[in-house]
């Protein structure tokens, strides 16, 4: 297995639920994929480098797991027709 770390801006003008709910639909997507060992980095809202969908700000989430080399992929394909995702950026972490 691979560790990867998922970079993830969710829309910062919707509720507290409905924040919530992208991340365990995110966190979900993972597990089922067969990711393991996921470690959720809130970093809150911050603003962004430029703006996207008329919005300045987001709320970054950075998740770390280790699956397979074929889940980033997958995850990718999910994420880009997710609703207030704004944007991803899945990498793999080196080993140190």
């Amino acid at each position: 297995m691979t560790k990867y770390e998922l970079a993830l801006v969710v829309n910062a003008v919707i509720e507290d639920e409905a924040r919530a709910a992208v991340l365990n639909n995110v966190k979900d997507m993972i597990v089922k994929a067969g990711g393991q060992d996921l470690k959720v980095n809130e970093t809150g809202r911050q603003r962004l480098a430029y703006e996207i969908q008329k919005m300045s700000e987001g709320y970054y989430y950075f998740i770390q797991f280790d699956a397979e080399s074929s889940v980033p992929a997958q995850l990718e394909a999910k994420l880009r027709i997710m609703d207030n995702v704004l944007r991803y950026l899945c990498v793999r972490q080196d080993e140190e």
